[in-house]
């Protein structure tokens, strides 16, 4: 099999010849420290390992919709930790809506949210601008450069992540859209459905999707973050919209739950997703074993990540890393996964990512 087919066998939940594996993201950090800055396609070719290139299309918008959307923003500077911090001021012809974030060279934050009560909504929902247009450029020359060696998959329109519970935290934030749903449950429907709403808009205007895989969902909605009662009012009936949109316009979905996932299996396999990650194990601060996982939902959803990186890449030696690679190798035995960390990493000895593109090969099935 080319490394393309070996992916598109495990993501329509089939055998391949042998165990396909990525990483989730290479990190800039990484890749400047550990591997002389090189980019993506050349780290995948340095470790002989089949790409998954991230990239997403280029939006065009319109100029009036911008006009009405003025960003400015403000420099604040770096304190004493190496922390960058700032703020932006979008002026609308009904007033202007703040935030304030922070990020350092590992991750971005968000200190003062956008939207902040019902009104700032309103002013937000009414002129944010949204693409008039799709180009799918970028991700063609993606799926150029690597050919038949691997697939280029990504986030399609959003604002934050892929689903509208996850963009909404980003927007409001955890604590206070999670209070919100008690408090105003009404009020969280119809935000969420205006999220949703926008999304479908920029789908339909998108033609067919040209990535190879698109990812939705989010850590917030894991059941490390909110209950299962929570997730089946809140994420479901809305995941369940946007998936058949998606698989309408020609692509395949993956559910991303970073952190606990084993109480919504089920519901995740009803929510039309095609597969899930992030599998993450309780060492990484999830509660995924895999294996189970596989037995109760494996005919019907696909599987990534599962891999501890933190004992693997950053604390392990290849050995180590092998063994872990054949376990979870054996935990899927009739395919459909796809042997990933089960987060974003940014510290490990080379030799140990070798080693996992080495042991993946000899998982034969």
């Amino acid at each position: 099999m080319t490394g393309r087919e070996r992916f598109l066998a495990a993501i329509n939940n089939e055998k391949p010849d042998r165990l396909p594996c990525q990483v989730h993201n290479w990190m800039q950090y990484y890749l400047d420290t550990y591997l002389n800055g090189m980019d993506a396609y050349q780290a995948y070719e340095y470790f002989g390992m089949d790409p998954v290139i991230y990239i997403g299309p280029r939006y065009i918008y319109d100029e009036k919709d911008l006009s009405n959307w003025q960003v400015k923003y403000y420099d604040l500077g770096t304190d004493a930790d190496g922390n960058h911090h700032w703020r932006k001021e979008i002026i609308t012809p009904e007033g202007v809506l703040t935030e304030q974030g922070a990020y350092n060279q590992f991750t971005p934050w968000t200190t003062e949210y956008i939207i902040k009560d019902e009104r700032s909504f309103e002013i937000w929902n009414k002129y944010v601008p949204i693409p008039v247009e799709v180009d799918w450029s970028p991700v063609l020359e993606a799926k150029r450069r690597i050919g038949d060696r691997g697939i280029v998959r990504g986030g399609f329109f959003d604002f934050g992540q892929g689903s509208p519970w996850q963009s909404f935290l980003i927007l409001f934030g955890t604590e206070q859209a999670i209070l919100a749903c008690f408090d105003k449950p009404d009020w969280i429907h119809h935000v969420l459905r205006s999220l949703l709403d926008k999304k479908l808009r920029v789908i339909e205007i998108a033609g067919k999707i040209e990535l190879d895989l698109v990812e939705t969902g989010g850590g917030a909605g894991s059941s490390t973050v909110i209950s299962p009662k929570l997730h089946r009012e809140f994420c479901l009936p809305y995941d369940q919209i946007q998936h058949k949109a998606l698989h309408e316009a020609g692509t395949k979905v993956v559910y991303h739950l970073c952190g606990g996932l084993m109480p919504l299996l089920e519901i995740v396999a009803e929510n039309g997703a095609d597969g899930l990650e992030t599998m993450t194990p309780p060492e990484m601060g999830g509660d995924c074993d895999l294996a189970e996982a596989n037995r109760r939902v494996g005919k019907r959803l696909f599987f990534i990540g599962g891999f501890d990186q933190n004992k693997g890449f950053e604390k392990g030696n290849p050995q180590i890393v092998r063994e872990m690679v054949h376990k979870l190798h054996a935990a899927c035995p009739d395919g459909g996964y796809i042997c990933s960390p089960s987060d974003h990493f940014f510290f490990g000895d080379p030799e140990n990512i070798k080693a996992f593109v080495e042991a993946a090969r000899e998982c034969v099935y």
